[in-house]
């Protein structure tokens, strides 16, 4: 018996999965083959099929779970109603607690950000997270706390900064510890409040 063979179903998927996010986060949708997520899972690539039934359908279930664990360590709990301060700052270092914590999970939702094979449900995770934030922002530029800019402006600002730390992190020029979690909070509050 084959150490493939004497998995469970779940297991398998499992593996499956494991593999596939790992691949995925390394080489990018495109750069990943079916086969060498098999070999990684130590699975035969006809089992891959058995579970999903395309590289697309792989790529999706994997980003709609990990996008929602994103979302829900993030916006958890969080109140839009708090000052601004506050909720940036939770904001913040939930998203970065997150990223120390799962920094291959961060690599491969990057990499699929807005990719044309996403799928509806999938797009609709990205725009819940997505559309809290320009909620937030927008209510900020009307209460004048932020920048007089647009929120899609102040967005790229504060997740360009994020990318930025985070890489940072995984090439270790920075390490992602939480005086500097705090730190870059701090800069990248300056960078948009008015």
């Amino acid at each position: 018996m084959t150490a493939a063979s004497s998995l469970s179903t779940s297991d398998k998927r499992d593996a499956i999965l494991a593999a596939a996010v790992e691949l995925f986060a390394e080489r990018g949708f495109y750069g990943t083959a079916v086969p060498d997520i098999a070999t990684r899972a130590k699975v035969g690539a006809g089992t891959i099929y058995r579970y999903f039934p395309s590289k697309e359908a792989l790529v999706n279930t994997l980003f709609q779970h990990h996008k929602q664990r994103l979302v829900e360590a993030v916006l958890g709990g969080l109140d839009l109603s708090w000052p601004a301060r506050k909720v940036f700052s939770e904001f913040w270092r939930r998203t970065c607690t997150f990223a120390r914590e799962n920094p291959k999970i961060i690599q491969f939702l990057e990499l699929q950000h807005h990719a044309p094979y996403l799928d509806e449900a999938s797009r609709r995770i990205e725009h819940q997270l997505l559309g809290t934030a320009t909620a937030f922002l927008e209510q900020g530029i009307a209460q004048q706390v932020f920048r007089d800019a647009s929120p899609s402006l102040l967005t790229a600002i504060v997740w360009g900064a994020f990318r930025g730390i985070f890489q940072g992190g995984c090439d270790e020029t920075l390490t992602l510890d939480d005086a500097t979690i705090a730190s870059s909070e701090q800069c990248v509050w300056e960078a948009i409040r008015r």
